[in-house]
């Protein structure tokens, strides 16, 4: 009997009461759905497999004390199947006792739903536009975006294993000042010069400068003899703005692309899949900045000043009113903020119920003034918008800070973190953690092939789990005539309830945006399983007298080995569920 089960179940039992007026003045409105009303494992085990607290919630409405209530519902409850005990403790809490083979029903049920197992649908219906990484296309995916690709992927796998529609975002800042540097410093790593100020620097920028000359030599176009000068026109007649020149435009011409196309492999690489991914110049390209304006314009939300546009933020809490428009026409950084949200929000295709943003440590700023976008157009920020600030990331190795990467000079990338530890270890070190915390990764350990690696330690669930079936099918065991009351031993239990709870730990990682929480909950499981491989056998060790008992954890009857060999099997599968959702491999080997 699954946690879910017991929870219908004693809801149920509560509305049984209220039909026959037996819950004094609790009326059948009162009662909450079960899934409202969960029951917990008590931390001592001497209280029960299952505790519930349901009358305590309940019995100030039915006019009597919870413990009385909870006398009520315990006698119903010990009449059911599978029920071995009830007790009412304190001031009324409900411990339950299973029977052994109740327990065990959660076997069946997880090999029965294999990959299915707890996915829910309790989000249904719910359009979830989620955007994380969104670097700037002028370098490689620092270790803080590689974090918000871990947690993102991950974040958005459980989402949608709570049955919401999962829009994955990729937005690229391709327009602005960042791809003004950018260029500039392109064009001086290809004639040897220093790199500006506030420009870029690196060994990617000297690769990327020279593929572009290689691409324009093979259309025919020497690329250093443009023009450096400011002023004139791009390749196809356009003029150029100020303080450009043709030479630059033709690198940002070429590098950019290019830039897309090595962040979407890195990504892909990383096993992190984008459904969208949306260029910030489109919003000007395709109108949306109008469209956006013009609404504000509709709700009174927007003011003319200086010869600039204003947007009212300081209705919303911001500090000041914020510029949309500049007097000189231009588009202020703001501006692309505004229309982002209002396309987010009413896209022909899969407009977003919520949009989630995922930004990074330096981005605390934001909140306050996206939040006051939000609003302005008419929505509520804490029902169409979720902001979530992630933390920095320290690489550490042979004790100390790994500060410098071959090729990007300055950071820690994402393809080093692989290099060194692999997909696995990096996304499962990545996501391990809550993104609110400062996160730091010790790659020897990473490299560890030990139980004080956390990612090695629940993959070794899994490949010993797949070991356990190779050696019962050499040895002939069947999974035919399991007898689950025979997993009856303290460390059958201790899987057992860790094996039911996995259903409350998706629902709540996804409910809280924690995807931590499955890491979390697979190394407690890892290191339950493990304790149980070390003192119970599925293959017996000597062989059995006919007719003899099950007299002990290394010698299993043929019933009682084939239980555990499905409590083994249920125990991979949920390791690989669990995995799946971290976008992590589940091997058969190790």
């Amino acid at each position: 009997m699954s946690p879910e089960q017991l929870s219908s179940l004693l809801v149920s039992i509560v509305r049984d009461l209220v039909a026959a007026g037996k819950a004094g003045t609790l009326e059948e409105d009162q009662i909450p759905e079960p899934a409202k009303a969960p029951v917990m494992r008590p931390r001592d085990r001497a209280h029960g497999d299952w505790s519930s607290n349901l009358a305590l919630r309940l019995g100030s409405r039915t006019g009597m004390a919870p413990r009385q209530f909870g006398e009520l519902i315990a006698d119903e409850l010990k009449t059911k199947p599978g029920i071995e005990a009830v007790e009412i403790a304190g001031p009324g809490f409900i411990n339950i006792t299973l029977s052994a083979a109740a327990s065990a029903q959660i076997i069946d049920d997880i090999l029965d739903q294999g990959e299915d197992f707890g996915r829910n649908d309790h989000l249904s219906g719910r359009r979830l536009n989620l955007e994380f990484v969104s670097a700037n296309p002028t370098g490689p995916i620092h270790i803080g975006g590689a974090r918000w690709a871990a947690v993102g992927d991950s974040m958005a796998r459980v989402l949608q294993a709570n049955g919401a529609a999962v829009t994955r975002e990729y937005y690229f800042n391709d327009h602005g000042t960042q791809i003004d540097r950018f260029a500039k410093s392109l064009v001086a790593a290809a004639h040897d010069e220093p790199a500006p100020v506030d420009g870029y620097k690196g060994a990617y920028i000297g690769e990327i400068a020279g593929r572009v000359i290689d691409q324009a030599k093979a259309e025919g176009i020497d690329i250093l003899s443009l023009p450096r000068v400011d002023g004139g026109t791009d390749q196809d007649g356009n003029p150029l703005g100020e303080g450009d020149s043709a030479q630059r435009e033709a690198f940002r011409a070429r590098a950019v692309p290019m830039m897309f196309d090595e962040i979407k492999k890195s990504m892909e690489d990383f096993r992190v899949h984008f459904d969208v991914w949306f260029h910030e110049q489109s919003l000007y390209d395709d109108g949306e900045v109008k469209k956006a304006i013009d609404r504000l314009r509709e709700l009174g939300k927007v003011y003319d000043k200086d010869g600039a546009i204003w947007l009212r933020t300081s209705d919303y809490g911001d500090d000041k009113d914020r510029v949309i428009i500049r007097s000189n026409g231009q588009a202020s950084y703001f501006c692309s903020d505004v229309a982002y949200y209002w396309n987010k929000r009413h896209r022909a295709d899969n407009p977003a119920d919520e949009a989630i943003y995922m930004l990074g440590a330096d981005h605390h700023g934001y909140i306050g003034r996206l939040r006051a976008i939000c609003q302005a157009f008419g929505d509520d920020p804490d029902t169409n918008m979720q902001i979530l600030i992630g933390q920095l990331v320290n690489v550490y190795k042979d004790g100390k800070v790994v500060k410098m990467s071959k090729r990007a000079g300055n950071v820690v990338t994402l393809e080093d973190l692989v290099d060194a530890v692999g997909v696995d270890a990096a996304r499962y070190s990545l996501v391990r953690t809550s993104y609110t915390q400062p996160l730091e990764i010790d790659l020897d350990l990473l490299a560890r092939h030990s139980n004080d690696n956390p990612v090695y330690y629940v993959q070794y669930a899994s490949a010993r789990g797949a070991n356990v079936d190779r050696n019962a099918a050499a040895a002939g065991i069947s999974r035919e005539g399991a007898d689950f009351s025979l997993l009856d031993l303290p460390d059958d239990e201790a899987v057992l309830a860790l094996l039911a709870q996995y259903p409350q730990v998706v629902t709540k990682a996804g409910n809280l945006r924690e995807p931590h929480r499955v890491a979390h909950y697979l190394e407690t499981l890892a290191g339950a399983y493990h304790t149980w491989y070390a003192k119970e056998r599925v293959v017996p060790i000597g062989e059995r007298e006919q007719g003899e008992g099950d007299d002990s954890a290394k010698n299993p009857s043929p019933a009682c080995s084939a239980a555990r060999l499905r409590l083994n099997d249920a125990v991979r599968q949920i390791v690989a569920n669990g995995l799946g959702l971290l976008g992590v491999t589940a091997p058969d080997r190790m």
